[in-house]
């Protein structure tokens, strides 16, 4: 079967285009130093590249985590919390005795994902501590990562077992 002159143009065309596309891929892939390797990729291969790193990221958390910090100090204390991830920071809240502060978040493909506090009230000063770490609070808080802050220390829900866990005192920092 023999092809019109139109449609090998386009063929020939398309074939540039590829690699165009090849050349600069490996352009940038050695720091801009142009390299010349003869490589076959198609561009829909390096589109397909592309879209599965992309899509990696919620693999492992298809469902939110909630996480929240409840302030148990008694008599009217409030307390200040900062809470951060590497890529989400959730400002300073001031949380009323007896209240709390939440958020949502999805867990990372990689098993890494990391949100930590500092908290103070007037008898404790910037206490830091890791609310939720991939690794230690995957099966313990599965959708649900709840910490109450009292005046003996901090103690998080178990929500395997049903019971609040005495974790970390005041004398000690995580």
């Amino acid at each position: 079967m023999s092809l019109s002159g139109s449609e090998e143009e386009k063929r020939r065309e398309e074939k540039r285009r590829e690699e165009k596309l090849e050349k600069a891929l490996l352009s940038k892939m050695n720091g801009g130093v142009s390299v010349s390797v003869s490589v076959s990729v198609s561009v829909s291969m390096v589109v397909m590249i592309l879209m599965v790193f992309r899509l990696c990221e919620p693999v492992v958390g298809t469902e939110e985590v909630h996480a929240s910090v409840k302030n148990r100090l008694g008599s009217g204390r409030n307390m200040k919390v900062h809470c951060q991830s590497k890529d989400n920071d959730l400002g300073e809240q001031v949380v009323a005795d007896g209240g709390e502060f939440g958020w949502d978040f999805s867990v990372n493909a990689w098993g890494t994902t990391l949100f930590y506090c500092d908290t103070e009230w007037e008898q404790v000063q910037n206490y830091h501590f890791d609310a939720y770490s991939f690794e230690r609070d995957f099966v313990r808080c599965q959708s649900q990562c709840s910490w109450l802050i009292s005046q003996e220390g901090i103690y998080a829900l178990n929500n395997v077992t049903g019971f609040w866990e005495f974790f970390y005192t005041w004398s000690e920092s995580d």
